[in-house]
């Protein structure tokens, strides 16, 4: 894995939490996106080498709505870069780590992702991604 790529924060509304975290982090949000499937509207820092994204479901049933439900707006994952998606699928699932789903899916930001399951990551949920070339 190369670096942390993002951190994903569940907010109730985007058009609130966007002006808290350009004060907070100190820099405006660079980017919105609809991501359709994953039924999330997206918003998204820089800072440093890495990023912030803010995700507000679009969806009363979808995983967003039901994780602010369940736990309340807050740290949703953590995203790793890596350079080939699919060895690195591979290499997780040999080393005994559940992914959630078995091919990677088009995410926001022109990238492949993939989750694995918190109960294998003692209670995180982990992305990794990979940018579309």
């Amino acid at each position: 894995m190369k670096k942390i790529e993002h951190i994903g924060i569940a907010v109730s509304s985007l058009s609130e939490a966007i002006p808290l975290y350009e004060k907070l982090l100190n820099t405006p949000c660079y980017k919105t996106e609809s991501v359709e499937n994953e039924k999330v509207n997206t918003a998204f820092f820089l800072t440093g080498q890495s990023k912030v994204e803010l995700l507000e479901s679009t969806d009363p049933e979808g995983v967003i709505a039901k994780f602010i439900a369940n736990k309340g707006q807050g740290l949703h994952h953590i995203a790793f870069e890596v350079d080939d998606i699919y060895a690195e699928m591979r290499r997780l699932e040999q080393e005994g780590f559940t992914l959630l789903q078995q091919e990677p899916k088009k995410g926001a930001d022109n990238k492949l992702i993939c989750f694995l399951h918190p109960r294998s990551t003692q209670g995180v949920l982990i992305e990794i991604c990979q940018e579309i070339r």
